[in-house]
C-alpha cells in the first residue's frame, strides 16, 4: 500500500479553496438577495431641489475660512 502524499495534499488543497469558494457565492448571493429586499421596503428618500444644510450667506463662510487659515499660518 504506498500512498502519494503529493497527491493526498493537491485534493485537500482542492476540497478546502472549493468549500471556500462555495461559501463565497453563497454569501454573494445572500447580500444581493438582501439588498434587493431591503431597497424594497426602505426605498431611500428622493432628494430636493434646493438642499436645506446649505448656507445662506456664502460670504461669511468664506470669511471665516479665510480668517482660519492666516491665524493657522501666522501660528
Amino acid at each position: 500500500m504506498e500512498t502519494n502524499l503529493v497527491l493526498e495534499g493537491f485534493k485537500f488543497m482542492g476540497l478546502g479553496m472549493g468549500t471556500v469558494f462555495l461559501f463565497l457565492i453563497i454569501m454573494i448571493i445572500s447580500m444581493n438577495l438582501m439588498s434587493i429586499i431591503i431597497h424594497k421596503f426602505f426605498p431611500e428618500p428622493e432628494a430636493s431641489a434646493t438642499p436645506s444644510a446649505a448656507p445662506k450667506d456664502n460670504k461669511k463662510v468664506i470669511a471665516a475660512i479665510t480668517a482660519a487659515i492666516k491665524h493657522h499660518r501666522e501660528g
